[in-house]
Parts: structure tokens; C-alpha cells; sequence
């Protein structure tokens, strides 16, 4: 390991865990003794990145209160090294983080009120796409229909959910009145899309999920009427994946045809 390298993993082990090593590399003064130097970049470090995860879970930050986030952000800090090049994306752990820790870990509603907001981060982040419509579909002959497969924006996400977190979180960012902590009978499938700069989310029922996902994976449009069914039968299987394909295509959700 070269000098430098010795010398930057020091200073690195010192801003996320305070590790002493890195005094061997400082000079102080008198008037700026070793500790002083060092605490102007480890006190701003720490700080920064709890300054980011505030920005990326507001919602978790209010819930909380400023004292208690800072706790679980100092925490999170201490344990998590930044792997991205930009600030912005500091906290993709952080909703395992509070799955697995003990101090969190008796209110699950926490993690997946993070892992919430961080699917909403990804959903307004990810690249744009310019969605079809109905004229693209109505374009199709009826003999391709069964090999027909679709692509999808960049910004659709999938979640699976067993608590009330989406509600939470609206009425949080809504200044409305933030429901008790629920947990549902079954996990709820959540879908999570962008469309003309706004962000949007729905409950998917469980039909809908299982067609969506397999469509996303790849399976031509006629391996989705099967798929149906087996859910609805034969008869009314067509009307479930036309209403199923009307939709997706106004929201915004596919952007090929192929």
C-alpha cells in the first residue's frame, strides 16, 4: 500500500469513526493543536452527510424530530461510507439500516417509510422518456398482438409494503393529519412512476402486479392474457388486459412498442 493511500484510508477511518491513526500524519501547533485541525474536517464531515440524509428523508426527519434523526443519522454516518460520487444519493442503505439495527428495528414502519422515500427519489431522478400513446397501439396489426412486448420509463419502480408508510407520508408532505402506524392484513403492492415532471404512485391489485411485473420482465402480451386466465378465465381475461394496457399507456408507463 502506497503512502498516500495508508494516508488517505487513515483520514477516512478517522471522519467516519474517529479512529486516532491519522494524528500521525498532522502537524499542530499551539495555538492549532492536532485535535482542532482534524475536528474542522470531521465535525463538517459528519455534518454534511446528516445534512443530506435530512434532505432525502424529510418526511423521516419530521416523524422523528431533529434531535432523534440526528441520533439515527450520526449513527448511519458512523457505519455507512458514501459510495457515490454526488452527496444526493448518501442513504440507500438507510432503510436497511433501520430494519437490522435494535434501536429501530421494533418499528418496522420506519424502514419502509425510508425505503418509501427513497424509491420516490429514484422515481423523480430517473431519467425521462417520452411515453406512447393510444395512436401508437391502435397502429399494431391484430395477427402482432400476441408477440407484442413493452418498454417501460426509466422511472417506474415496484414496492411491496406491509404497513401504512405511502399514507404517512402523504399526509406528512400534505400537512394533513398523519394517520396511526397500521398494519395491513397483506402486504400492498405499491407502483411508483413519473409523468410530465410530477411523480406518482398507486396500490396495485394483486392481478394487475402479476401481469405488470411479468410485462416488465419481458413476456409478450399474449403470455399476459394467460396469465389472466388463469386469474379470471378465458372470458373475461381480454377485457382485464385491455383495461390493464389503457391504463399504463395514460399514465405514462410505456414508452415502446414492440
Amino acid at each position: 500500500m502506497s503512502s498516500l493511500t495508508h494516508l488517505q484510508n487513515d483520514f477516512q477511518s478517522f471522519l467516519l469513526r474517529g479512529d486516532a491513526a491519522v494524528e500521525a500524519h498532522v502537524v499542530g501547533t499551539d495555538r492549532v493543536p492536532i485535535a482542532t485541525r482534524l475536528g474542522i474536517y470531521g465535525d463538517g464531515y459528519c455534518a454534511r452527510l446528516i445534512e443530506a440524509l435530512q434532505t432525502n428523508f424529510p418526511v423521516l426527519t419530521q416523524l422523528l424530530g431533529e434531535g432523534d434523526f440526528d441520533t439515527l443519522a450520526t449513527a448511519y454516518v458512523r457505519t455507512h461510507e458514501s459510495p457515490f460520487f454526488s452527496i444526493r444519493y448518501y442513504g440507500n442503505a438507510l432503510a436497511d439500516f433501520l430494519a437490522a439495527e435494535a434501536d429501530y428495528a421494533g418499528a418496522p414502519v420506519l424502514a419502509e417509510l425510508a425505503r418509501w422515500e427513497w424509491t420516490m427519489t429514484e422515481v423523480f431522478d430517473a431519467a425521462d422518456a417520452m411515453p406512447i400513446g393510444a395512436d401508437d397501439l391502435g397502429r399494431v396489426a391484430p395477427a402482432e398482438w400476441a408477440d407484442l412486448c413493452f418498454d417501460w420509463h426509466p422511472s417506474v419502480r415496484r414496492l411491496e409494503l406491509a404497513w401504512n408508510a405511502p399514507q404517512i407520508w402523504k399526509a406528512v408532505t400534505e400537512d394533513a393529519e398523519i394517520p396511526e402506524v397500521t398494519l395491513h392484513p397483506q402486504p400492498v403492492q405499491w407502483l411508483l412512476w413519473r409523468h410530465e415532471l410530477r411523480s406518482y404512485f398507486r396500490s396495485l391489485p394483486s392481478a394487475e402486479a402479476l401481469v405488470l411485473e411479468a410485462a416488465r420482465a419481458g413476456q409478450p402480451f399474449g403470455e399476459l392474457c394467460l396469465l389472466l386466465c388463469a386469474q379470471f378465465g378465458a372470458a373475461e381475461a381480454p377485457a382485464r388486459a385491455a383495461s390493464f394496457l389503457r391504463d399504463w399507456v395514460g399514465s405514462g408507463l410505456l414508452t415502446a412498442v414492440r
